[in-house]
């Protein structure tokens, strides 16, 4: 059987609609059932002078008032987040294997009254559990310890406890969603040269390498705390299946550089796999039908892979 995926588009005044246009026109490994605006996404279906399926999966969630590409109308945030908590209590009730989600403002639902600080968090506090962000290509996995966070608030937040939370979800999830038997996590250290023993930073001698090895001691192949400046040269990474960052940009942009394009976002701790692009709503390009969706494929095609290893049964030790 082909996995269940529900398939959010966003913010209906950025690209995701005519993404998920361009997605409905292939055959997937999957069941894709839409959760948005049928407005919306026949308009953008116009625009690129494409069909949508006639027998199109779709849970119409109306917006207030008519999307206009470029130009998001607070009006519509409401129904934003409503169809991500409609499509993720789907996986939660089992309706669905997974979710997909395209780009949403955070802006613009804030603007709504709406405190947002973005969908994570929100499926997070939904499934009632602790989740990791980790971002994925063919060449790379970056998961964070700290996520939207202002520089200056990072340090307080990197504790021994929250570190072992979140290594324990990375290595449980490249494990049972990966497959990996015995996974290679490289860590970065806090700050530049990992601290250069404690000559530019304490947090690596005092926080993150007691962390990591009271991790060893239960099993876990850890690496590090290490530089971040080197931590990525091909020799660093070779054996290595995820790289844990302290904070957003030490390791994103890296992998972004390396290959933006099959670039995704994966929640980890989930009772579901949950898997988004790994960009904006790029409300420039909203409209022209230049909008790259090599991203939301490549979710698409993440997410099958991840919901058909999960329903798989696991081998008996």
């Amino acid at each position: 059987m082909r996995p269940r995926l529900a398939l959010v588009p966003g913010e209906p005044a950025g690209i995701g609609p005519e993404l998920v246009v361009r997605a409905l026109q292939r055959d997937w490994d999957a069941q894709l059932t839409v959760f948005g605006d049928r407005a919306s996404l026949a308009a953008a279906a116009h625009s690129l002078g494409l069909p949508l399926p006639p027998h199109l999966a779709l849970v119409d969630i109306a917006n207030a008032v008519p999307a206009t590409p470029g130009t998001p109308d607070p009006r519509n945030a409401p129904m934003v987040v409503d169809a991500l908590q409609r499509a993720a209590r789907g996986c939660l009730d089992g309706d669905f294997d997974g979710l997909v989600t395209g780009p949403v403002h955070k802006g613009v639902i804030n603007d709504a009254g709406i405190p947002f600080s973005g969908t994570t968090d929100l499926l997070a506090r939904q499934a009632g559990c602790e989740v990791v962000m980790m971002l994925a290509n063919p060449g790379m996995r970056v998961a964070l310890q700290t996520v939207h966070l202002p520089l200056r608030a990072v340090p307080d937040a990197i504790t021994a406890d929250a570190l072992a939370s979140t290594l324990r979800i990375v290595d449980a999830s490249l494990r049972h969603a990966f497959g990996i038997a015995e996974p290679t996590i490289a860590v970065l250290g806090l700050n530049p040269h990992a601290g250069e023993d404690g000559h530019l930073g304490h947090e690596e001698r005092e926080v993150i390498a007691p962390a990591l090895a009271r991790l060893r001691g239960e099993g876990m192949r850890l690496v590090g705390p290490l530089p971040a400046d080197t931590a990525f040269l091909p020799a660093k990474l070779a054996g290595v299946d995820a790289v844990l960052a302290m904070y957003h940009d030490q390791g994103l942009p890296v992998l972004k550089h390396s290959d933006f394009a099959n670039a995704v976002n994966l929640t980890l701790g989930l009772p579901y796999p949950r898997v988004a692009v790994d960009h904006g709503t790029a409300l420039d390009l909203a409209g022209t039908g230049t909008a790259d969706p090599s991203s939301l494929f490549a979710a698409i095609r993440t997410c099958a892979r991840l919901a058909t290893a999960r329903a798989r049964p696991r081998p008996v030790p």
